[in-house]
Parts: structure tokens; sequence; C-alpha cells
């Protein structure tokens, strides 16, 4: 987050932005702090994943939000391999 070059501020809303994206995308049912959540942990997980692929994620803003979408979806789908029935419209 600090080299994307946002606040915490900033971070919540983008997380939060990319949090509700993967919520369409995946077809979940999780309301606004799950979706915040979501996407800020999203971000730090996709940019670990980004880096271990050799993978710099550029662009500020939208490099977070994409990251933080990427990772969001990475999470989801994580959580229905352990908790199949949860999250789903």
């Amino acid at each position: 987050m600090e080299q994307a070059g946002i606040g915490w501020i900033a971070a919540i809303f983008i997380g939060g932005i990319a949090g509700w994206l993967a919520e369409k995308v995946t077809r979940s049912n999780m309301g606004l702090l799950a979706n915040i959540i979501l996407g800020m942990i999203g971000a730090g997980v996709a940019a670990w994943l980004f880096g271990l692929l050799g993978i710099r994620m550029q662009g500020g803003w939208l490099g977070y939000l994409v990251a933080g979408f990427v990772g969001a979806c990475f999470l989801i789908f994580v959580t229905r391999l352990f908790y199949p029935t949860r999250w789903r419209a």
C-alpha cells in the first residue's frame, strides 16, 4: 500500500470497491465490511502472489484496485474450498 502512494482512507475506499467487484463476479453475498476487508487483504495477498510470479503492479490507485480485485477473488475461492455453502447468493 505504501508503494502505491495511497493512504488508509483511500485504501479502505479502494478495498471496498475491489471487494464489491469481486463479490459481483464470484456471485457471493457479503456485506460492506466484508467487501472492504477482502479488498484490502486481497490487495496484499495479490501483491505477494504477483511478486512470487515476477509481476510488478504499477499504476497507484488503479494498480491497487486490480490487485485488490484479484486478491479478493482468490480469497473468496479459497474460502469456498473450506466452506462451500457460505457466501452464496
